[in-house]
């Protein structure tokens, strides 16, 4: 899989990650995030496989990333993930 921000391996999973920054449209920026996800997805179903989007851990991107319906995300087989400042990490939803 090309072009995707974060590639992480774990006991034969794979999560395939895109993470979204500082934005002036965090909306926008999660709706492309999902884009990107979807387009980058196998034709066929693989349970070692996952997808998460990433976002600051600050209110507008939170607010912008939970917009998206949690149903269609599961469905797609997305997690939430945020990030601090210091870097600590803490999942919204989605499979861990």
């Amino acid at each position: 899989m090309n072009f995707v921000d974060i590639i992480a391996e774990k006991d034969g999973r794979r999560l395939y990650a895109e993470v979204k920054g500082a934005t002036t449209a965090p909306g926008l920026d999660v709706d492309t995030a999902i884009g990107q996800l979807v387009r980058r997805m196998p034709s066929e179903p693989d349970q070692s496989v996952s997808f998460a989007i990433v976002v600051r851990d600050e209110p507008r991107s939170v607010d912008a990333a939970v917009r998206a319906p949690q149903r269609i995300l599961d469905l797609l087989g997305m997690s939430l993930y945020t990030v601090d400042e210091d870097g600590g990490v803490r999942q919204l939803f989605g499979r861990a």
